[in-house]
């Protein structure tokens, strides 16, 4: 067979120099279309559902929250495996598909069986699905600092508050406009809120009820 390979190729010089070429061009265009990655998500295809429980402890999340919502994932076409963690006011199920499934189409059957399973959640509770990222995805990291003695226009100093704030209202909406950024999660910082405290004296005085305020 070798022999045979050696005279064809020094008997038909010129099909064997035009087949080189041929497969060094669909080798260079090949690799132009290569996906090179220093860091390759090896990440299977997955659907984050985070609920956000205030107040609940581990186990009242494991089983008014998480328990439920993998329950309402069996059956789901290719299908490979659930799991969930439970924290402090915090629920996360992640349901895992078999390789090589669509990750809009995992996505919408998901989120059609989150709407028959908010019925048995408490009321207050509201599940979402987290973004089309995986741990690998998470790129960069950044702080938010002032300069020592930096003072707002108002002339008082700055604060975790303040800082958190500009990242909140400037920064991250900023960022998310970049092609390829799915979500920023800040870290830290005091969130800026702002308390209405009625006051019930002068409230019974206008006639107002509690809900006449919540109203308004």
């Amino acid at each position: 067979m070798l022999d045979w390979i050696i005279h064809l190729a020094a008997t038909r010089r010129g099909v064997v120099l035009s087949l080189v070429v041929v497969i060094g061009i669909l080798g260079a265009w090949n690799f132009t279309r290569l996906p090179i990655d220093a860091v390759p998500d090896i990440t299977n295809v997955q659907v984050v559902v985070n609920t956000v429980a205030a107040g609940y402890t581990p186990l009242e999340v494991e089983q008014r929250v998480s328990f439920l919502v993998e329950n309402a994932m069996t059956g789901l076409p290719r299908l490979a495996t659930t799991r969930s963690v439970s924290r402090y006011g915090l629920s996360q199920v992640t349901v895992v598909f078999e390789d090589g499934t669509d990750i809009y189409f995992a996505r919408q059957q998901v989120a059609e069986r989150l709407n028959e399973a908010r019925s048995s959640l408490p009321e207050s509770l509201e599940p979402s699905l987290g973004p089309i990222a995986t741990g690998l995805g998470e790129i960069f990291m950044f702080t938010v600092d002032a300069q020592p003695g930096a003072l707002n226009a108002d002339g008082t100093p700055v604060t975790p508050m303040d800082l958190r704030t500009v990242h909140d209202w400037i920064i991250r909406p900023q960022l998310l406009r970049v092609p390829g950024v799915v979500e920023i999660n800040p870290i830290g910082g005091f969130k800026k809120q702002i308390l209405v405290a009625p006051d019930p004296a002068r409230r019974l005085a206008h006639g107002l009820t509690h809900m006449d305020v919540l109203d308004a």
